[in-house]
């Protein structure tokens, strides 16, 4: 008894000891993020102390003991205030806003930029202006990769920000989760053994929303086998409840070899998901990519993305947004926090930006509570007994403002209640001025069968007519009590 109970003090310990070094890490990574942080501030073109900088810099080079400026009496007073650092250019800086305009239009700095008394006075105009482009073109490629360079420590910045907060979650996760396996222990190896199977070792989570999971380590003697669907059913019967499955990663067999195998309580609600799609016209790929997925804590992921543009390059950029929120959302990061670190991610990469819009549902089981999350991505809608509701979108795609903050929404699923949504290519192609009340309205009057169903009914009354425009997807959902 003694030793049973310290080894669950062991265990308390050590739970308690990696939570507390998680949120010593989390509050590492809020200091970094701070020690980068400071006031530089990055333009969207050159400014008048830019180009007084190349201009003095190109009387530097090329004026040389050149004094004629000097001798013109118009600009004595502006002699004067410029200082002895700027004598040789006078006549130029007289009008450095007109050069910036004609740089910034043109690309260069012509004659019939410059003032008249230069080119009145100047004997080396050519020279001059021939240096003075150099120079605005090397101060506007500096300020091309100092804004890259801000816009990556800013991500960078953004990531640590991020990483703490994860860092946070799980230590959270793990002071909130409770291990009830004494509770339990008995009671599972008598159900097990009543079945001549052998139970080596069970582990039983209570999370903190009381949600529950088992690993157990299984063997079956006598030359037989049972399949993990059917352990969790025995194992079910010794909790008092049927609703335990296995993880879908699980093999599907135990024989005399032991075997340990994850299983985990399911929810009060199940979820189907059908989807309809079609390419732009001319187009073989769709440049809309959707997962339908059930993760643990037993939670259904919906996400669509549409990538900038149509083909292959728009499907490649979206593939990836869906891919890479599929890994973190299935490690356990939060959906807010998933979506930031992806977008990060994408500002980090590659010189050139393909944005690309992110729609996520995630569905609780447990609880049938939707959490809606959008970067750039068109309005959701939702078919209950009060009718269709709409779920407003964002504005900014992914990978292209930093820091950014997803829209997040969220509702009260109830039975038989449905989830549409839809690319921008399909609302784009609703009649009307105002495509949601198109949509809304045209929903209201749908027959409510299989989300298959729906899903190809809303494709077939959007893609109607004309050939597709853009890329057109549809990903529905129903939600049913078990």
């Amino acid at each position: 008894m003694f030793k049973k109970r310290w080894i669950r003090d062991c265990m308390e310990d050590a739970g308690g000891y990696t939570a507390k070094k998680l949120k010593s890490l989390a509050w590492s990574f809020e200091g970094l993020s701070q020690a980068f942080s400071d006031d530089i501030q990055g333009g969207a073109e050159l400014s008048r102390k830019d180009a007084l900088a190349a201009m003095q810099m190109t009387a530097t080079l090329v004026c040389g003991d050149c004094r004629r400026c000097m001798e013109n009496g118009e600009y004595a007073d502006y002699i004067e205030a410029a200082g002895a650092g700027y004598e040789r250019q006078e006549v130029c800086q007289r009008q450095p806003g007109r050069m910036l305009e004609a740089f910034r239009e043109n690309g260069s700095v012509c004659e019939e930029d410059m003032p008249e008394p230069f080119l009145q006075t100047c004997r080396r105009r050519e020279e001059y202006l021939g240096q003075l482009n150099r120079n605005l073109g090397r101060a506007s490629m500096n300020l091309l990769w100092k804004n890259r360079f801000l816009e990556s420590r800013d991500a960078m910045v953004e990531q640590f920000r991020e990483l703490s907060t994860i860092m946070e979650e799980f230590s959270r996760q793990i002071e909130q989760t409770a291990d009830i396996t004494s509770v339990w222990k008995d009671k599972v190896r008598k159900q097990f053994r009543k079945k001549h199977i052998r139970m080596h070792h069970l582990l039983l989570l209570e999370h903190g929303d009381a949600q529950r999971e088992a690993y157990l380590t299984l063997s079956v003697g006598g030359g037989k086998c049972i399949t993990t669907k059917e352990a969790a059913g025995i194992f079910g019967q010794a909790m008092g409840s049927k609703a335990w499955t296995p993880d879908r990663d699980e093999k599907l067999v135990i024989a005399k070899r032991p075997s340990m195998i994850r299983l985990v309580e399911e929810g009060k609600y199940m979820m189907l998901c059908g989807v309809a799609r079609r390419p732009k016209s001319g187009e073989t790929i769709s440049g809309d990519n959707y997962t339908c997925k059930e993760t643990f804590p037993r939670q259904v992921i919906l996400s669509l993305s549409d990538g900038m543009g149509t083909g292959e390059q728009a499907a490649k950029e979206s593939r990836k947004v869906i891919e890479l929120m599929e890994q973190l959302l299935e490690a356990g990061f939060s959906a807010r926090t998933a979506l930031k670190m992806v977008n990060t991610i994408f500002l980090l990469t590659g010189d050139e930006q393909h944005p690309a819009t992110m729609d996520l549902c995630c569905v609780d089981l447990y609880t049938g509570v939707l959490e809606a999350m959008k970067l750039g991505a068109v309005a959701t809608f939702i078919l209950g007994e009060d009718g269709v509701e709409i779920l407003e979108a964002g504005d900014v795609p992914m990978g292209v403002l930093n820091p950014v903050e997803p829209t997040l929404l969220s509702k009260k699923l109830w039975n038989n209640n449905r989830i549409v949504m839809v690319s921008d290519g399909v609302l784009d192609a609703m009649p009307g001025e105002d495509k949601e009340a198109s949509m809304k309205e045209f929903l209201s009057h749908i027959p409510v069968r299989t989300p298959q169903d729906m899903a190809e009914r809303i494709l077939r009354f959007a893609a109607a007519g004309d050939e597709p425009l853009d890329d057109m997807t549809v990903l529905t959902a129903g939600l049913w009590k078990r």
